[in-house]
C-alpha cells in the first residue's frame, strides 16, 4: 500500500499529480500547511517537517525529486521516466531537477507575499529579482519547448514524462509570481500538460484551504 502525505498547493502535489498518472492504488494524507508538519509523529516520515512523504511497502521516502525517480523505476510500465541506458536520460534528469530551481525562487516569493505578515518586513527589491529570475527559468523552457524538432510537444522529444509533471507543477506555482504572457512556446505545454485528467486530480478540492490566496501576487508599487 502507498500512501501520500500532502499539502495542497505545495511540492507534493508533483508526486500526487505522477501517482494519478500512474494510475496505481494509493491513499492520500492532506496535512494543514502549519506546525503540526514538525510534530514528534510527522517528523518520523520527514525529518526536516516537510511534504512529501511517501509510505511505500515498508518504506518512508522524502524528497519529492528522489520520490518521483523510485516511483518511475517503481513502475516502468507507464514509461513516465527514463531508464539508466536511454539516450534521453540525461535530458530527463536535467529537466527533472530544474523543477528546484524554479521552485527555489517561487519559495522566496511565497516568503514575500504570504508568509511575512507585516509590510516592514518585506522586501520590493527581493520580490523583483526572485519574479525576474522566475522568468529566466521561463526562458529556459521557452528555448527548449522552441528548439525545431520534431513532436516537441513535451520537454523530452520522445513524448511526455516525469519531467513535464515536475516542471510543469514548479511552473503552476511560479504562476502566481510570474506570468507566462511572454513566453508562448511555455504557456502553450503548460495549457497541454494540465489539461491532462491526471493533474486536474491533483487540484485542490473546492473549499480546500489554500496556500495562495489570489491567483497573483503583484510587486508592490509596480
Amino acid at each position: 500500500m502507498i500512501t501520500l502525505h500532502h499539502c495542497h498547493q505545495t511540492r507534493s502535489m508533483r508526486v500526487l499529480w505522477l501517482l494519478n498518472e500512474l494510475d496505481i492504488e494509493f491513499s492520500l494524507r492532506v496535512h494543514p500547511f502549519d506546525k503540526s508538519l514538525r510534530s514528534e509523529e510527522f517528523l518520523t516520515r520527514s525529518p526536516a517537517g516537510r511534504v512529501p512523504a511517501l509510505e511505500m511497502n515498508g518504506e518512508t521516502l522524502w524528497e519529492s525529486g528522489a520520490i518521483v525517480e523510485v516511483l518511475c523505476e517503481r513502475f516502468p510500465e507507464r514509461e513516465l521516466g527514463r531508464i539508466q541506458g536511454e539516450i534521453e536520460r540525461p535530458d530527463y534528469l536535467v529537466w527533472l531537477h530544474f523543477a528546484e530551481t524554479i521552485s527555489q525562487h517561487t519559495a522566496s516569493l511565497t516568503q514575500q507575499h504570504i508568509m511575512l505578515y507585516e509590510d516592514h518586513m518585506r522586501s520590493p527589491t527581493v520580490m523583483k529579482l526572485e519574479a525576474a529570475r522566475l522568468k529566466k527559468c521561463y526562458a529556459a523552457i521557452e528555448g527548449r519547448l522552441s528548439t525545431p524538432v520534431e513532436n516537441r510537444d513535451y520537454l523530452l522529444t520522445s513524448g511526455f514524462s516525469a519531467a513535464d509533471i515536475c516542471v510543469g507543477q514548479a511552473v503552476y506555482m511560479a504562476r502566481h509570481f510570474a506570468s507566462l504572457d511572454a513566453f508562448p512556446a511555455v504557456a502553450e505545454w503548460y495549457q497541454r500538460i494540465t489539461e491532462r485528467p491526471a493533474f486536474q486530480g491533483a487540484l485542490p478540492p473546492e473549499g480546500a484551504e489554500l496556500l495562495y490566496e489570489r491567483a497573483f501576487y503583484p510587486i508592490p508599487g509596480q
